[in-house]
């Protein structure tokens, strides 16, 4: 129960394929999803105004959305949102379920529909989520990201912007998917757009620059002669015809007040063997009479390249930088830093007053995120103000205070390629605190007080999100992944492991980012182990190592693994001790008191949420037994017939369901019988136990089938529950094939002949059991062809969310007709598989199949 090991969480080798892209290639020659997409997911944003977009398309086991195509907004930043549930309560989501477009014009209409998104991204702006469908069916969303603070687009204009952008991205997924091996169907098409991966990221264009002219140069540095290409020649403002070639030549053509350089840069060729932007200026003949004469400035750059026996020749480029100094240059002069940081957060440029001002030279900043190197940026808080900039596309402001006592005033500008920023010192204003943003009477922030976005906290945010997303985690596994799926990334750990207190012991519940094997030794340690997993449980402090010097320092016997920072959380509910969470970061990672508030609270949140979910297991465990001992264990051999049944219970909430089937022996043959008794909890189950056991009772003393519904349905009125239930009844003789059936408010049974067709077999029926007590129940008979199969099942089974039950029944009568398989098991699984039972199934399944088989034995 110490630290370990994380193993790299990296991106996808280039090169790989995508799954689901198999080795396809569509006319554009795209053989990745993500290339068919890419070109419309920047054309979508373009189009509707936005700075930024996604695409969001189903996984492979329909579960989940995964984000495939992003341009605009930083991978790192919607790192928590690259997966998510469909079931989940975000506007994506809720787009993909419901078909439906979804306009948020700012943060109000964001927080009014879906507060649990505005928990996890705490700024105002603008989104907009559009379905997109191949050959009819939903395969994956596209959201547009729009600055709130412009003006507001109409809604009509937005959907309609949308539908065509859909439209452009549905041509290219179904010719991308026409080109996957195997995919001809048309009807079938959709089934290969799916995806796995990681996002790929697209830049959106970026406005034209100015062209830099660059020409090239050979330069005989013994006999001082010069040759160079068209470019070269027009930079230098001779012709072809008029230059000879001559040192001299050359010079003519430079300022006399930059004649130095040019010379000191033939040195620098004698004695580095190579030229580095050395600078000057050449004449510019004027283009019309009477203008003065200037000078273009130019650079020299170059190496030698090979010996010549009367000396060496330099091989090099003298390149255009008209338009006055350069931009870094002038960047150098301004008394006040300036840095520049790409879409993702990192440096890429940093003049030498921002180094001065932050104490650290271009080198430890390049490529890194700033509050990674500085130390005392690595509070929440302010990277929180770079997601505030990015999301709103507004300037924001704020104040810093270093280790030195110094305070640095930040001024953030974004764009969608990224974000230049201006750090400068000041006098802190009264009542200052870091981190906050720059007060509208302070006189050193640059823009005016209503254009300086006021950023939110940064860590505690995480505290409301996991809140919401707890509630709905049901059992200890919904729990520890719910944990593991929001910490993880919310604090950029790389580790996680959850424990639990059992017979004074500590058991491993989850873990995510270990070694194999590396928890074994902690498995089933007492409270008294010298630990501090168990040490922050048994103590109720939280624990918290900022270097691996400091863990070791408290723990000296304890083994070490990669890890550099950790976090050791108490789970305590109620006064109660649940277990420990242990959080590793293999980077070093600095606990500030807002981040350790955060996650001491978190660690609270996630005890509760244990405690409610490990008493939902017990008392779940509990009920599916009782469920499961009212079914029978196991089916009657039956001569002439082949007989199997399956039930699968519903997964959400813990209430049980009141679904049955039997197989009964009768004086005249075998009754065949299912029912479904309305609503889900332990009362229904027991009615559902009593209605069997009737029903058994009733057949098994020869009764004929229209008096065994028709006393069970006296049975149900007279037990006053308001309890209603279906029964589908059918008595066979297994010497003829001859049935005779009773059908009370059930769905209709499923035969299929023996040449393979399949039809409903639309019987007449009464109704519901216990809504009558004096109901008559019409009996209808049929022969089974031998070779036949006789499909019963509860409603659960044709039930699809978004659909009618005579879509689902199709759907199972299609798979009995197509399924030709002499096992009756595989059949059953076929079929229940047709049905794509979702993980969430609101309702339980029950299912009886027989087959008729006067050859064989039962």
């Amino acid at each position: 129960m110490g630290g370990a090991a994380a193993a790299p969480r990296g991106e996808r080798p280039a090169g790989l394929p995508v799954p689901g892209a198999e080795e396809g290639r569509t006319g554009r020659g795209e053989t990745r999803i993500e290339d068919a997409l890419a070109d419309a997911v920047v054309k979508a944003v373009r189009d509707n105004g936005g700075y930024g977009g996604a695409v969001y398309l189903r996984s492979r086991d329909r579960r989940s959305l995964v984000l495939c195509v992003m341009s605009g907004v930083p991978r790192s930043l919607l790192k928590p949102w690259w997966r998510i549930p469909v079931s989940g309560a975000l506007p994506m989501c809720e787009t993909f379920r419901s078909g439906e477009t979804q306009y948020l014009p700012d943060d109000r209409a964001t927080m009014l529909r879906f507060p649990q998104f505005t928990a996890a991204l705490p700024y105002s702006f603008a989104h907009a989520y559009q379905p997109v469908r191949v050959g009819g069916e939903t395969v994956g969303v596209l959201a547009v990201l729009r600055s709130s603070s412009r003006e507001p687009a109409g809604e009509e204009e937005v959907r309609e912007g949308l539908r065509r952008a859909a439209r452009d991205m549905e041509e290219r997924l179904a010719e991308y998917a026409r080109g996957l091996p195997g995919r001809t169907d048309a009807d079938a098409v959709a089934y290969g757009i799916e995806y796995d991966d990681q996002p790929v990221s697209v830049r959106l264009p970026t406005p034209p620059a100015q062209a830099v002219a660059i020409g090239m140069i050979e330069w005989d540095l013994a006999g001082d002669r010069w040759s160079g290409d068209d470019d070269a020649l027009e930079l230098l403002g001779v012709s072809r015809e008029e230059f000879d070639g001559t040192m001299a030549a050359v010079e003519e053509r430079v300022s006399p007040d930059d004649l130095y350089e040019l010379r000191a840069a033939r040195r620098d060729a004698e004695d580095t063997g190579q030229i580095r932007g050395r600078h000057f200026r050449v004449l510019e003949e004027p283009r019309d009479e009477g203008e003065r004469v200037h000078y273009r400035p130019v650079e020299l750059w170059g190496h030698v390249v090979r010996a010549r026996s009367s000396g060496r020749l330099l091989v090099g480029a003298l390149i255009d930088v008209a338009g006055g100094v350069t931009a870094a240059e002038a960047a150098e002069r301004l008394p006040d830093g300036l840095f520049s940081l790409d879409q993702d957060g990192r440096v890429i440029y940093a003049n030498r007053r921002c180094q001065d001002l932050l104490g650290s030279d271009l080198e430890r900043l390049l490529g890194h995120y700033p509050w990674e190197v500085l130390t005392w940026l690595r509070d929440p808080a302010y990277e929180d103000r770079y997601r505030a900039a990015m999301l709103t596309q507004q300037p924001v402001s704020y104040l810093v205070h270093t280790p030195d006592g110094v305070w640095l005033g930040f001024v953030l500008y974004p764009g969608v390629h990224g974000l230049t920023g201006r750090v400068f010192r000041t006098a802190a204003p009264a009542g200052a605190e870091p981190g906050r943003a720059l007060p509208p009477s302070s006189q050193a922030a640059a823009p005016p007080a209503e254009l300086v976005t006021t950023a939110r906290a940064g860590a505690l945010y995480h505290v409301v999100q996991m809140a919401s997303v707890l509630t709905e985690s049901v059992t200890v596994r919904d729990v520890c992944r719910a944990v593991s799926e929001q910490l993880l990334p919310a604090f950029g750990a790389q580790e996680v492991a959850l424990y639990t207190v059992r017979d004074g012991r500590m058991y491993l519940l989850w873990e995510d980012g270990y070694p194999q094997h590396f928890l074994d030794p902690f498995e089933g340690v007492s409270l008294e182990a010298d630990l501090p997993g168990v040490h922050a449980l048994t103590t109720r402090l939280p624990l918290f190592f900022e270097s691996p010097e400091e863990l070791a320092g408290a723990y000296p016997r304890l083994a070490l693994d990669p890890m550099t920072s950790w976090a050791f959380l108490p789970l305590i509910a109620s006064g109660h001790a649940v277990g420990s969470c242990i959080l590793g970061w293999n980077t070093p990672h600095r606990f500030t008191a807002e981040e350790r508030s955060a996650l001491t609270a978190l660690a609270g949140l996630t005890a509760q949420a244990m405690e409610r979910a490990r008493l939902y297991d017990a008392e779940s465990a509990v009920a599916r037994g009782l469920q499961e001992g009212l079914l029978p264990h196991r089916l009657p051999a039956i001569d002439r017939l082949r007989v199997t049944a399956r039930y699968l219970p519903g997964t959400k909430g813990m209430d049980i369901g009141g679904d049955w089937y039997d197989v009964i022996r009768t004086g005249r043959g075998v009754a065949l019988v299912i029912g479904d008794v309305e609503g889900h909890s332990v009362g229904a189950a027991a009615v559902m136990g009593q209605l069997r056991s009737a029903v058994h009772s009733f057949a098994a003393s020869g009764r004929p089938p229209q008096e065994v519904v028709t006393h069970t349905n006296q049975l149900l009125a007279e037990l006053e529950t308001d309890i209603f239930a279906t029964c589908c009844y059918i008595e066979l003789d297994p010497a003829t094939g001859h049935a005779r059936a009773v059908r009370a408010g059930h769905p209709p049974p499923l035969l299929r002949h023996p040449d393979g067709s399949a039809e409903i077999l639309e019987l007449p029926g009464g109704v519901l059991l216990g809504v009558q007590p004096d109901a008559d129940y019409p009996v209808a008979e049929f022969t089974l062809e031998p070779g036949s199969v006789l499909a019963l099942y509860t409603d659960g089974l044709v039930e699809v969310p978004g659909s009618d039950i005579a879509t689902g029944i199709e759907t199972v009568l299609s798979c009995l007709a197509v399924s030709r398989t002499d096992s009756m098991e595989e059949l059953a699984d076929r079929i229940l598989g047709a049905a794509r039972r979702a993980e969430d199934r609101p309702d339980d399944v029950a299912l009886l199949l027989t087959a008729y088989d006067p050859a064989g034995a039962g």
